[in-house]
């Protein structure tokens, strides 16, 4: 019987806006804030150890999926069910105090997540390293660029190897060099048929590479899931890209 990772079950999320509204009509009931559905009624299964990617137009809702499954957002109607396993989140903005240093985050960071500030220390020099951040690492997050702050966001999730990983838009994120170091860390995440990933991403090559299969949403509601090239043909003719925009 196949084990699953993670079960969704008619997911919805929602946002009040509340800009531009008068203070004075919202005191006497003449206005109220309103609500934007990010998702509607999401549902969906992922196999444990599988590579998933979760594609679709900007404002699709594929960050909020990932942050309600994160635990950042809670879901206003619907269930997430990870079946007790640990999770991380790599995603720009995401995690950090900016006024603390680097180094600093990466021990809170870890904490958050269940591990103790003595195996985030053990771990320290290793992410360090692969950070690349030299005297930076000591300064404040707010100083950083974003590319240096999706390195630090990389490097401390990849070193603490969570049964699931979501991965917001990174790859995409940082110097030439980079992008090529953390693929290559991203494949040997991932070669571990133990640990299951869930990978937003813009780049169409990327996720047809690296994913099993995809997930495909748009103005938050499953288009399409399923065989990564199947579902890169559909949305490709859907948003009418043609091969040459395919990763940009």
């Amino acid at each position: 019987m196949e084990e699953y990772a993670v079960e969704v079950n008619d997911l919805h999320v929602g946002y009040r806006i509340t800009k531009r509204l008068s203070i004075k009509n919202l005191m006497k009931g003449r206005e109220k804030p309103k609500t934007f559905e990010a998702l509607k009624g999401v549902s969906f299964s992922v196999k444990k150890g599988a590579i998933v990617g979760v594609i679709g137009k900007n404002g699709s809702g594929k960050s909020t999926l990932l942050r309600t499954m994160a635990g950042i957002f809670a879901p206003d109607m619907g269930t997430i069910d990870l079946k007790g396993q640990t999770v991380s989140l790599l995603s720009i903005g995401v995690g950090f105090q900016n006024e603390m240093s680097g180094r600093e985050n990466i021990i809170l960071s870890g904490m958050l997540l269940g591990f103790s500030e003595q195996e985030m220390r053990e771990r320290m020099d290793s992410i360090i390293e692969f950070a690349e951040l030299g005297e930076f690492i000591d300064m404040p997050v707010r100083t950083y660029s974003s590319g240096m702050h999706s390195k630090l966001a990389f490097s401390i999730t990849a070193s603490l190897e969570t049964d699931l990983i979501l991965i917001d838009e990174v790859l995409s994120v940082g110097d030439a060099k980079f992008k090529k170091k953390s693929y290559r860390k991203m494949k040997e995440l991932i070669s571990n048929k133990d640990r299951t990933v869930m990978i937003v991403s813009h780049s169409l090559g990327s996720v047809q590479k690296l994913c099993d299969s995809l997930l495909w949403l748009n103005d938050g509601q499953v288009m399409m899931q399923g065989d990564a090239k199947e579902v890169i043909k559909h949305y490709m003719e859907f948003m009418d890209i043609n091969e040459s925009e395919k990763d940009m």
